[in-house]
């Protein structure tokens, strides 16, 4: 059963399909897909052209696509291709559904209602946003996405240390400031922008570097131009995209052949430290990286502790426990990691006690540090 289907699913990867989203999702073998990425309609509501100061027009939305009745209909058809999509999840899997004010609220209401398991809510803020030309409300210089997974038990994919990385070595935060697809990167055909809403490239790049790793299969229910398949063959991930649009779907075709994926593997993203093996602090004293009596100070040489042969800390003070609970208890804090708190003296400069670690763990698994 496994066997057939991945069989199924191999004729769908790295394709467009051309269809409805709901239609072609339910072609799609059950548990197949690692992620989902979701631009669905917006229902703007718009009632006529919007103009500029200057009396141009707004190229903004205007397709049938994105119009329905009442917005109970609406939630009927998010209804539907949420179902669907979650069929499709693994175990494992987890969506990202953007939208703005119109309908992102509506949309985590169902996403919840089905089971999904709400992680972050992002709030994309654009660099470049349009004015408000009419000048009755605030700019509206953002939009929201929501990053769920299949539900309350998933094992989801965050690749914590590739964010941090992308973020200056900070932790990353849940407001991303990017600019709108705009320039070069914005698809023209005849002078005229070939889909109203085409998403950044940095914005699905920081979405799939995220949940996602080399290999994985993710699922683009409304691809339009392609920007999903473009980032993700460019990660070496694999791709599926459902477009209903036919002229669409040849610019994401003409697109995606021009994207060529990274070569190399260890230029794709940084490595989770949880996924590395584990090294006690111990063992630096077996490979003799520190001595029973050597001395451990933190950054600014406030705290210090002696080294015992049994890999436990003391202080002058007669107080004892690992790095990690002998670094909390001398800073009052409820929890400490003692593998970047604590330093020892080396030709007169202080030296991270990782550094140490990150020696024997290359040392003892040279194939996976």
């Amino acid at each position: 059963m496994k066997l057939n289907l991945i069989m199924d699913l191999e004729q769908y990867k790295n394709r467009v399909i051309v269809g409805d989203c709901i239609e072609q999702m339910n072609n799609l073998p059950a548990e197949s897909v690692d992620l989902i990425f979701a631009d669905p309609p917006y229902n703007l509501q718009l009632k006529g052209e919007l103009e500029r100061p200057d009396q141009s027009k707004v190229d903004g939305v205007l397709e049938s696509w994105d119009r329905f009745e009442t917005i109970k209909d609406y939630d009927n058809y998010s209804i539907k291709w949420l179902e669907s999509a979650r069929r499709l999840l693994k175990p494992n899997g987890a969506i990202w559904v953007i939208g703005s004010y119109h309908n992102i609220f509506r949309l985590g209401y169902i996403l919840q209602d089905l089971g999904f398991w709400l992680l972050n809510d992002i709030v994309w803020r654009k660099v470049n946003p349009m004015p408000n030309f009419r000048g009755r409300r605030f700019t509206n210089a953002h939009e929201t996405l929501i990053w769920a997974s299949k539900s309350s038990s998933s094992k989801y994919t965050f690749n914590y240390e590739a964010m941090k990385s992308l973020n200056g070595d900070l932790q990353m935060r849940s407001d991303w400031e990017l600019p709108l697809c705009t320039g070069n990167e914005r698809i023209k055909e005849d002078g005229k922008k070939a889909h109203p809403t085409q998403k950044p490239e940095s914005l699905l790049a920081r979405v799939i570097l995220a949940s996602t790793k080399r290999g994985d299969v993710i699922l683009d229910p409304f691809f339009g131009t392609g920007t999903t398949g473009a980032v993700a063959k460019r990660l070496n991930r694999r791709f599926i995209g459902i477009e209903q649009d036919a002229a669409y779907v040849k610019i994401a075709k003409k697109r995606l052949s021009k994207v060529t994926p990274i070569a190399s593997d260890d230029l794709l993203e940084t490595k989770s430290r949880r996924a590395l093996p584990k090294v006690p602090f111990g063992n630096l004293i077996e490979h003799g990286l520190l001595k029973p009596g050597d001395r451990l100070f933190d950054a600014k040489k406030r705290f210090h502790a002696k080294v015992r042969a049994d890999g436990s800390l003391l202080t002058d003070k007669k107080e004892t426990g690992s790095i990690h609970a002998l670094g909390a208890k001398l800073q009052g804090l409820p929890s400490c990691n003692g593998w970047s708190f604590w330093h020892v003296e080396r030709n007169g400069k202080l030296v991270l006690i990782d550094t140490l670690r990150e020696k024997v763990r290359a040392e003892i698994y040279p194939m996976k540090s």
